[in-house]
């Protein structure tokens, strides 16, 4: 070795025992982050002993003085220094026990080793010690939890043999402690059952938290106890507080001449209703007319939520706390309870209701001409399923075979359009599932969304768009700065689309990074070309990954999926709360209203949000459940599959008959050690350079379902 390889190779050790006696001060000193040390007690609990230790302790002090980690108290005497040193963000843990602290600012998460995360829970908000910047990661320790991002988790109870005390083992993976319930608080809930566990206390000394049990579910699984399970898991209401169901059985539902006379009657115009055929709320409605100049009036209905929904009612505020409905493989969790949901605010087949509509006149080639919203009375002359719409579209005749033919033409132009504009169009398919009597998957097929669907949506996105045009322009075209309720969704970041771009390359594609329009063009016409291809999931999925999250928000950026530039939510307040807002705010500004202050609102879009992403993970856990509970008897049986997932500890496969989804654990990969190359979506065998990529097909044995996990094993064949 060369004399300069020689001083490199002793500078680097040298700093690297550096980097290490910093790790153990600054870990040693996070026990007692308040207290002041001196040299010697900082020695005695370091355990070093020798005067080469102590020496090589005093240089390390120095140097953390330096970076400003710690402060001199007094002399010799040392603390941490907090101020400089933390920063505050969401920790999420690996399944390791290590976890990873976001924070506003920080580009690259901050590594909290395993042991290292104190009584902080998943997605807590944590203030973290950042420690000296160490090898490929910034690592971090945890001094406190400022606030808890939940106290109630479902898990199955584990009493001990002498009965005096139990543990709750929780069923979300992510938590990496299992509760302590101490005998007063075990009552006689029986050994095995799945419950609802409440954190109330978790001493500095103890390792798992200690709780109390505040709700029994039952026996898991048992379909009822699970579905209940995981509504209990993201604090989603199985059912309505009885003081709220009577307030809303004694609401006045009867339609009345005294408010009609206050809408504009659109009684006569043919009207009707196209949903699924096992819906039971219908919140929007469509009309058509010819009127005398050869255009078209179509009318898009939406109940009249608000006129019984009161701000402030007992009602309103049980809907602003569900925020939406909640759509379970097997049930709906309603917004609203059923008097109103399924009866009066159901656009039902003749019978009259109260609406908010906005009615527009359009030619024979979609343009539109003029629009008008406002209050009205409707009275639906038949309700169609989509498959029955869908009949007429092909070619069965019908009683309003025109009236369906007009409207499908006329979409089919809107569609046309908003595609143009830059609109991207990803074809969404729902797993949906055959149910026995007793709510078991007997059968699994997949909803597609056909022309009927696609009528019905067009005309929902005019509504939406044109209400929130027509709050948030004025007559020159400007924005008026009027507050509103919209549902946004921001351009990907560049570093998605540069990584989505570098990927595709390697199977003969490429996209455009340009203004809007340019890059969703090029975004439509790779989709096009995948079609049919064996790599069409994995370019999918990952076009779908590089987007943004949708959101409401009374900041409008525009909405980037769907090229409009004013976009909001109105057409289905039965389900949303938002809408309902977005009905209040209009109907103050067609009376004439000035605009109120935006931050109660912004409050109200966070709380939303919030909210639809937990029913969105409680609907994905429902599939989850039903497709392993369907699986559970092919255990042993042999799957084509796709790999729809790579990560560091194993590839997702995803069975196409089913979409259901399992893991190939690394380790059980026997024929080499395979490790993840995160650039390629895939792992390489270091021995036969063996590559298994995100989209390939595989074969695999289904070797485990587990029904309390959601979770699919299975064993790599070839």
């Amino acid at each position: 070795m060369s004399r300069n390889k020689k001083r490199k190779h002793k500078n680097s050790s040298k700093e690297q025992g550096y980097k290490q006696t910093a790790h153990k001060i600054l870990r040693y000193l996070l026990k007692y982050p308040n207290d002041q040390m001196n040299y010697n007690q900082i020695a005695s609990g370091l355990q070093f002993r020798n005067p080469r230790e102590k020496d090589h302790l005093i240089k390390v002090l120095t140097k953390l003085l330096a970076n400003k980690q710690i402060i001199k108290v007094d002399k010799g005497t040392f603390q941490l220094n907090l101020e400089d040193n933390t920063a505050i963000g969401k920790i999420d843990f690996a399944t390791s026990g290590a976890a990873y602290v976001s924070v506003d600012g920080i580009e690259e998460d901050i590594y909290i080793p395993k042991g290292q995360s104190k009584n902080a829970l998943q997605n807590d908000m944590v203030r973290i010690m950042l420690h000296p910047a160490s090898g490929r990661r910034r690592e971090g320790s945890i001094l406190e939890v400022i606030q808890r991002n939940k106290t109630e988790f479902v898990g199955t109870l584990e009493i001990a043999k002498d009965g005096k005390y139990g543990f709750v083992n929780v069923d979300q993976t992510s938590l990496h402690v299992d509760i302590f319930i101490g005998k007063k608080n075990l009552g006689d809930v029986p050994d095995g059952y799945k419950v609802v566990a409440e954190i109330i206390d978790w001493p500095e000394d103890a390792d798992s938290p200690f709780g109390k049990i505040i709700e029994v579910l039952g026996e898991p699984g048992e379909h009822d106890v699970e579905m209940h399970a995981i509504l209990a898991e993201y604090g989603l209401p199985a059912d309505f507080p009885e003081e709220v169901e009577k307030a809303a059985n004694e609401l006045d539902t009867t339609i009345k001449p005294e408010e009609i006379a206050k809408r504009r009657d659109m009684r006569e115009v043919t009207t009707f209703t196209i949903d699924p055929a096992d819906a039971k709320d219908f919140d929007d409605a469509l009309s058509i007319r010819k009127i005398e100049n050869g255009n078209w009036e179509i009318g898009v209905h939406i109940a009249d939520v608000a006129h019984y929904v009161q701000p402030g009612s007992i009602i309103d505020q049980e809907a602003y706390k569900r925020a939406t409905s909640v759509y379970l493989v097997d049930r709906v969790v309603p917004m609203l309870p059923e008097i109103l949901s399924n009866n009066a605010c159901s656009l039902r087949p003749n019978e009259e209701k109260y609406t908010f509509s906005a009615v527009f006149e359009m030619d024979d080639n979609g343009k539109l001409i003029k629009d008008w919203f406002g209050r009205t009375v409707i009275y639906s002359d038949r309700r169609f399923s989509y498959e029955q719409a869908q009949e007429i579209i092909e070619g069965k005749d019908d009683d309003l075979k025109e009236e369906i033919l007009t409207l499908d033409r006329l979409a089919k132009k809107l569609r046309k359009k908003r595609l143009q504009n830059g609109a991207i169009s990803f074809d969404k398919v729902e797993v949906k599932f055959k149910l026995d009597e007793e709510g078991n998957p007997v059968g699994v097929y997949f909803k597609e969304s056909k022309d009927a669907n696609k009528l019905v949506e067009e005309f929902m996105l005019l509504a939406n768009r044109k209400v929130s045009e027509f709050v948030s322009l004025d007559k020159n075209g400007k924005d008026n700065g009027k507050t509103f309720v919209y549902r946004i969704h921001d351009d990907p970041k560049p570093d998605r689309l540069k990584s989505l771009q570098d990927f595709i390359k390697q199977f003969g594609y490429t996209i455009k990074i340009g203004n809007r329009k340019e890059t969703t063009n090029s975004i439509n016409q790779l989709l096009k070309d995948v079609k049919g291809k064996g790599e069409e999931n994995m370019v999918e999925t990952l076009a779908m990954r590089s987007m943004s999250k949708a959101i409401y928000s009374t900041e409008n950026v525009g909405h980037y999926g769907l090229a409009f530039e004013y976009y909001s939510h109105f057409t289905s307040p039965i389900r949303r709360y938002p809408d309902v807002i977005a009905h209040r705010l209009l109907q103050h500004y067609l009376d004439g209203g000035k605009s109120p202050d935006a931050q109660p609102y912004e409050e109200d879009c966070e709380h939303c949000s919030q909210r639809e992403r937990l029913a969105t993970d409680a609907e994905r856990d429902s599939i989850k459940y039903m497709q392993v509970k369907y699986m559970d008897d092919q255990v042993g049986e042999e799957f084509d599959g796709l790999i729809s997932g790579v990560t560091e500890w194993g590839i997702y496969v995803e069975l196409p008959e089913s979409r259901a989804e399992g893991l190939i654990k690394l380790r059980n990969i026997r024929d080499d050690h395979y490790v993840f190359d995160k650039t390629n979506y895939a792992i390489i065998g270091q021995k036969n350079k063996k590559m298994y990529q995100l989209g390939d097909k595989i074969r695999v044995k289904l070797t485990n379902a587990d029904l309390l996990k959601k979770q699919l094993d299975f064993q790599l064949l070839s």
